[in-house]
């Protein structure tokens, strides 16, 4: 297997690496590795080979067909590249997990780093999980709701959008949109649209986004800047601006020899990913604590919720545990549950951003009966001892998945979650003679039996 990188890019490389270019080059040659990371709410059963900066990831020895595993659909784990898992030792090292936190993953779709964020956030967190791409944030959403969590909000904001909340973040995590030279491997058509100017463009965006987002970064708060690219215009020289334009304290984040992860120790600190010397591709990150004085914005009560009625609340409370930490609200026909502690940052933040989703939606309220939501059924606050549940085969469950037609024996009536390997995967609907499947329509899997 050859591969041939844009002259310009293989020049820069063999400069910045070395005699570790051809060790860099060679390993190109070989697939990508092949790694998940387990929904810990959902799943516990470890894997063969675990990923060492991280304590739910884990390689697989080859890539399978995720499409056709009903527990992918389930969101019992989230497929994602081994580096960027890196993420979770700088909550590990250097957030404060004692008390909640409001976190900001700006740039999230499609969702690895805010799934991982919500298994990392201590009880009673929020996350804002941010796309400012139409489609993009839509995919977001649907992930979201796989991996089940109450606590966050799924919103179509540009970066500038966020200066209207000066203070409020605990955490910022950007991700930055960047020039992709980390995933040449993984995605070779990747290298069609690189060019060395479009990696200046990449680098002054980068900077547009920094610059605004930052007034809604607290004092002393962390912010966690990466991308997936080697390019020091949009790694190191970025955050070398920001220290020229703000007060701020480049965090160490301890490594071990083992891993072999490149450390940088200028005038900044940063973490760079090489794939000829990690199990995983091309990836940078660095750390960095708010030490100028940024003014709080204070949380005015609004009225941007409506509260559902408190027969609406009772049903719909039996199919929630522990339903008294939920406040139900009701947007058109849609029943949806906050959490209770972040309900009133919650209202807030919906008068002032655009919002995709928020909290687990519950049940469509239809002629004042409840349909239960696919979103309940993937939630993990899912009270699976007042519903019914029936166990599919694998055949049946990939059926469901692709929206055909059950035949399950029975004599019932009414709504049922079905399930495979005891996780609920959606709803049905008994209705004597046939069965109605709930799958979402647009989540479909298009694939043969």
């Amino acid at each position: 297997m050859s591969f041939s990188f844009p002259l310009p890019f293989e020049t820069r490389m063999q400069q910045q690496l070395g005699t570790e270019w051809s060790d860099f080059a060679s390993v190109h040659t070989h697939p990508a590795p092949v790694s998940i990371r387990l929904n810990p709410y959902k799943i516990s059963q470890p894997k063969e080979k675990r990923i060492p900066w991280t304590t739910q990831g884990y390689y697989l020895p080859e890539r399978p067909n995720f499409t056709r595993d009903p527990l992918f659909h389930a969101g019992t784990y989230y497929v994602q590249e081994a580096s960027s898992m890196f993420l979770e030792q700088v909550f590990t090292q250097h957030v404060d997990s004692s008390t909640p936190l409001r976190v900001l993953d700006l740039c999230a779709a499609p969702g690895g780093k805010s799934t991982h964020l919500l298994s990392l956030l201590p009880a009673h967190s929020l996350l804002i999980s941010n796309e400012v791409i139409r489609s993009r944030a839509q995919i977001l959403a649907e992930n979201i709701v796989k991996w089940g969590c109450a606590n966050v909000m799924v919103t179509q904001n540009d970066p500038e959008n966020f200066q209207r909340l000066p203070g409020f973040f605990d955490v910022v995590v950007v991700d930055a949109p960047c020039s992709g030279e980390g995933l040449f491997r993984k995605d070779p058509q990747s290298m069609q649209e690189w060019s060395p100017e479009h990696a200046t463009l990449c680098s002054q965006r980068q900077q547009r986004i920094l610059k605004d987002i930052w007034p809604a970064l607290k004092e002393n708060g962390i912010l966690v800047y990466s991308t997936c690219t080697y390019n020091s215009d949009e790694n190191e020289h970025n955050l070398q601006w920001l220290a020229q334009q703000h007060k701020i304290e480049f965090l160490k984040i301890k490594t071990e020899p083992a891993w072999n992860i490149k450390e940088i120790t200028s005038d900044i600190k940063g973490y760079q990913f090489f794939p000829h010397r990690v199990t995983g591709e091309g990836f940078f990150i660095s750390a960095i604590r708010k030490t100028e004085v940024q003014p709080e914005l204070k949380i005015r009560s609004g009225k941007n919720f409506t509260t559902a009625t408190s027969r609406i609340k009772a049903e719909a409370g039996k199919w929630v545990q522990s339903p008294e930490r939920f406040d139900m609200i009701r947007q058109h026909d849609l029943l949806i549950a906050i959490p209770t502690l972040q309900f009133e940052a919650m209202e807030f933040l919906s008068g002032n951003l655009h919002v995709v989703s928020k909290g687990t939606a519950l049940a469509e309220i239809k002629h004042d009966k409840l349909i239960p939501e696919h979103a309940l059924a993937l939630s993990i606050h899912l009270n699976k001892q007042a519903i019914t549940t029936i166990e599919l085969s694998e055949a049946e469950a990939l059926a469901y998945l692709r929206r055909e037609s059950l035949s399950i024996p029975s004599s019932d009536r009414g709504f049922a979650a079905v399930t495979f390997q005891n996780t609920p995967i959606g709803w049905i609907n008994r209705l004597g003679n046939r069965i109605n499947n709930l799958y979402p329509v647009n989540w479909r899997i298009r694939m043969a039996g």
